[in-house]
């Protein structure tokens, strides 16, 4: 196929493929609430159907199957999540700002997205037993692992120290205490948020105490110089230093 030919079916095909992933979120999300209502064991296509305004056909047409549903619906929910946790970490200037921000966005999702959270640890636990399900958990949890790391990497910033554990440990951590105050709070605990924030701290004072004397936090032009710097081979900085000899 020549060059010319090759770009014009690239200009066709491409905004059909968008306008189908696109269909595809919208279809998502307005299913997203009959998902986190009923669950995965309770739910099929066709139920689905019956509590939105689409067709079971529009349905099957867009999705292979509720496996194939699902995970774009929790695909879907859990980027959104992230982005807001990214905000907080892009708009907090110090210590106590990051920490309020990040135990704000966590209680609030608590309290708003239950069920929608609800319905991810259901398809993770699921994972266990299906196989078509667990690349796709795989995925969606090491982007959550991610999100923790950014957090607790921007604290590690702002207290001067660098982090000592490692991301899955810190994800394993937080998600622990995200789950349980979860569990309570469905089970109508009216002191589960409350609990989780406190746990929180405690985890933050070992993993990321706040110092005594604010660290200013480092810019992002000049922490890129000096870790350019630092990635200077001996062999780079004997050349650096015999050129600026030579001149």
């Amino acid at each position: 196929m020549a060059p010319a030919t090759i770009e014009k079916v690239d200009r066709i095909n491409g905004p059909r493929v968008d306008k189908f992933a696109e269909r595809r979120a919208e279809l998502a999300q307005a299913a997203l609430q009959t998902l986190s209502e009923l669950g995965y064991a309770k739910t099929s296509l066709r139920e689905i159907a019956q509590n939105s305004i689409f067709s079971h056909g529009v349905l099957h047409y867009y999705f292979k199957d509720k496996v194939d549903l699902m995970m774009c619906c929790v695909r879907h929910y859990k980027a959104v999540c992230v982005t807001r946790y990214d905000e907080v970490v892009a708009g907090a200037a110090t210590y106590d700002e990051l920490l309020e921000g990040f135990l704000a966005a966590l209680s609030e999702t608590v309290r708003n997205d239950a069920q929608m959270h609800r319905l991810w640890y259901d398809l993770r636990s699921q994972s266990l037993f299906e196989e078509e399900f667990r690349a796709d958990v795989l995925e969606i949890d090491k982007s959550l692992e991610a999100m923790i790391w950014r957090i607790m990497s921007r604290f590690a910033e702002l207290t001067g120290e660098p982090q000592q554990m490692t991301p899955a440990v810190l994800y394993a951590v937080f998600d622990g205490l995200f789950q349980q105050c979860l569990l309570k709070h469905l089970a109508g605990d009216a002191d589960a948020i409350a609990q989780m924030q406190a746990d929180v701290r405690a985890v933050l004072a070992r993993f990321a105490k706040k110092p005594a004397t604010p660290v200013k936090a480092v810019k992002a032009g000049a922490k890129a110089k000096a870790v350019a710097a630092r990635s200077k081979t001996p062999a780079s900085r004997r050349a650096t230093a015999g050129s600026r000899a030579r001149a």
